[in-house]
């Protein structure tokens, strides 16, 4: 599994239970009921609206800090790559030497 899959998961999971008690409403029949005045309605949707921006407020600095998360962790593969090139150019310039001996040895 890819290694930004877990921290995003992760970040996703537990907002996921708000998403859907916040949505179950709209797909499911309301029964009749006595008309609502316009100004609740109003009201509820402002209060849905303002919920929404705060949740996507708490998503936004979640995934903020995911890819913060993502990008130290690049930052920490890319400088153990470089020593391992490193090591590999010092271990094929040592090898070179060593041929190097080994065949001097042998003209000699």
């Amino acid at each position: 599994m890819a290694g930004w899959l877990i921290p995003a998961l992760k970040a996703v999971l537990p907002h996921v239970g708000d998403i859907l008690a916040a949505a179950k409403p709209v797909f499911t029949k309301r029964r009749p009921e006595a008309p609502v005045a316009e100004s609740q309605q109003i009201a509820e949707l402002q209060a849905a609206a303002s919920q929404n921006a705060e949740h996507i407020r708490e998503l936004a600095a979640q995934l903020q800090s995911t890819v913060a998360a993502l990008e130290k962790a690049a930052e920490i593969g890319e400088s153990r790559l470089r020593r391992a090139v490193l090591f590999c150019a010092v271990a094929v310039a040592l090898s070179m030497f060593a041929l190097g001996v080994a065949v001097f040895g042998l003209l000699r």
